[in-house]
């Protein structure tokens, strides 16, 4: 395929792409809205309620995130099928009392967001005791991403595979419960080192730590695009994966009909070698042929300077730091957390099991993302904006 066919191709699938997630969302929306109207109000006030759901639609299309799409829909057997959270209790009421006055006396409150957020929705973390680390999972790193052909043949076939179901994954109560924190200007800042974009379809619009899997970009020339037109023209150029990976349920792992597939962490599958070694084709560049990279920073790299200065001085301005969800053991993330503590800032956390940070943080809450802040959210006066 010639470098004028892909940017083409590339064209065309942004059309498709757009199209598509308008036709689905607005699909959707009415017929969940629909079902409302009809069981609450008569014939004439439907007519009024469609147009008002319409008008919604709209606005919601207009707002929503690019590199983001409603996707099709998934099976979610799967995410009940493995443990992906550890056991916690639920919080009690001082936890959720001493947060709210930590919320109350604060101004200016940055929050940080880690994979305790997305394990609550089904995506999978390294460092929790049901994590990827547990089953000895090691994930690529820079290095080997950049130095080796067939480490990139591997991660672009597991990737590909388990696209689907990492962006069927939907926000939980945490995620809604923190947008909602946001609108009330209860919080004044949100970085996340989560590359999945959950904090964005449930309305927020954090610093992206660590990057994202939505998009993907060229390691020599810069050149980036949407992450939904990269898998179609993986699927353009391999269809015999594109046909097994339609018909496969993923309900017999290590079988030739699943190609051995199991769930990973930022959205890969563990698929055996001989599955990939030899007969996937990724694509190259469309501007300059170089090697294509998922916009993210793999372990051994360095979160690009202008992100890290930004979350640095979100954090030494704030009046209080709050961790949600993050063991914060890479230094980009503790980093930060240490210098709130140093400028004076209130630092709290919510996560279940210990953290780097246990040391200089007084206030550890270890309980569900997703328990405690639509908790925190109903107390006091929290929901209501701040003046």
């Amino acid at each position: 395929m010639s470098k004028h066919d892909l940017k083409l191709f590339f064209e065309i699938q942004s059309l498709r792409s757009g199209r598509k997630f308008f036709g689905s969302s607005l699909a959707d929306t009415v017929s969940s809205s629909s079902k409302r109207w009809l069981a609450s109000t008569n014939r004439a006030r439907n007519s009024l309620s469609f147009k008002s759901q319409i008008r919604a639609v709209q606005t919601t299309f207009r707002m929503s995130v690019p590199g983001t799409s409603a996707g099709r829909k998934e099976n979610k057997d799967y995410l009940r099928d493995k443990k992906m959270v550890p056991d916690a209790s639920p919080p009690n009421i001082k936890d959720i009392d001493l947060l709210y006055q930590f919320f109350y006396q604060s101004n200016k409150v940055v929050v940080l967001t880690g994979a305790g957020m997305s394990t609550e929705c089904g995506i999978p973390d390294y460092r929790s005791p049901n994590g990827a680390y547990s089953s000895g999972f090691k994930p690529m790193t820079h290095q080997e991403f950049v130095r080796s052909a067939k480490a990139r043949k591997r991660y672009w076939a597991r990737s590909y595979a388990g696209w689907r179901r990492f962006t069927a994954a939907q926000p939980g109560a945490g995620h809604f419960a923190l947008a909602a924190l946001e609108k009330a200007g209860r919080i004044s800042y949100m970085i996340t080192q989560n590359v999945d974009r959950l904090h964005h379809r449930a309305g927020s619009n954090p610093l992206e730590l660590h990057g994202t899997v939505y998009t993907v970009g060229c390691i020599e020339c810069g050149f980036s695009f949407c992450r939904h037109s990269f898998q179609d023209l993986l699927k353009d150029l391999n269809p015999k994966w594109a046909e097994a990976l339609d018909i496969s349920t993923f309900n017999s792992p290590g079988s030739d009909k699943t190609f051995g597939m199991k769930m990973r962490p930022d959205g890969d599958l563990d698929i055996d070698e001989k599955y990939w070694e030899e007969d996937l084709v990724i694509p190259a560049c469309p501007e300059c042929d170089g090697v294509l990279k998922p916009e993210v920073v793999f372990f051994g790299d360095n979160v690009p300077k202008d992100r890290a200065d930004r979350a640095m001085e979100a954090a030494k301005t704030c009046d209080a730091f709050l961790i949600v969800g993050s063991s914060v053991m890479t230094m980009s993330a503790f980093r930060l957390v240490r210098a709130a503590h140093e400028a004076g800032a209130a630092t709290a956390i919510i996560n279940i099991g210990s953290t780097r940070a246990d040391g200089i943080v007084p206030l550890k809450i270890s309980a569900r993302c997703g328990e405690v802040l639509p908790r925190l959210l109903h107390t006091g006066s929290l929901s209501i904006p701040a003046s």
